[in-house]
């Protein structure tokens, strides 16, 4: 599968964590850069709120960004019309499977086929072509199934593969969307640690609204 990687993140160094790494030129840290540990997903219900501040900000250029982070809610309907809702993250790390991938693999095979499920994802950019295609085939077979993709950013969404990929997404019932910063906020509320002396009330950065419009434009012209 292919990284999801952005291609300035290759030619600047930057931590996993979204922070710059100090003393690059010291041997030990680039050893240490190098030698990364092996792939893993990380799950939980409420991620750190210097990831979100850094890995979900909707810039244009998001040089750094290497991860995908994935914020779902599950709503699992009976037949008599209850609901059960659940919710948690995804963290993809290094290469390998993505997060996408981690939720069809670890989340969804706790999934009743007796009930309907509404799945929402809020992921800090939009999925690459190969997990566009898992998504696409997870839909046509699975008919239980409801998903809606808020994405941060869009990924590489210049290249032609990755739009025949999203307008694949599209065709197959897959609702795909930017998020406003309404949907930041709810991130902000429902899946990022309080830390202590942290202002509770999220605070939009300042190009959030303006980032919110660009990408919304982009994807309308590649699914139109």
């Amino acid at each position: 599968m292919a990284q999801k990687e952005e291609a300035a993140a290759a030619a600047e160094p930057a931590s996993q964590n979204g922070e710059d790494l100090e003393n690059l030129e010291d041997p030990e840290k680039l050893k240490e850069l190098i030698e990364l540990p092996p792939f893993e997903i990380v799950t939980g219900e409420r991620l750190p709120a210097h990831y979100f501040k850094f890995q979900f900000r909707n810039v244009e250029y998001s040089s750094g960004r290497n991860k995908t982070f994935l914020c779902y809610v599950v709503e699992a309907q009976s037949k008599g019309g209850e609901v059960q809702a659940s919710r948690g993250y995804l963290e993809d790390e290094h290469a390998a499977a993505h997060a996408e991938e981690a939720f069809f693999n670890s989340i969804m095979p706790t999934f009743d086929p007796a009930l309907r499920y509404l799945v929402t994802w809020y992921v800090s950019s939009s999925p690459c072509a190969a997990c566009a295609d898992r998504i696409v085939k997870t839909l046509n077979k699975t008919k239980n199934l409801r998903l809606l993709i808020l994405v941060g950013r869009l990924f590489m969404w210049e290249e032609p593969e990755i739009q025949a990929a999203l307008r694949k997404l599209k065709e197959a019932g897959c609702r795909l969307r930017i998020m406003k910063p309404q949907d930041f906020e709810f991130i902000w509320q429902n899946f990022v640690e309080q830390e202590e002396g942290e202002s509770k009330a999220f605070e939009p950065w300042e190009d959030i609204q303006e980032n919110f419009l660009y990408y919304e434009e982009k994807l309308a012209d590649i699914l139109k």
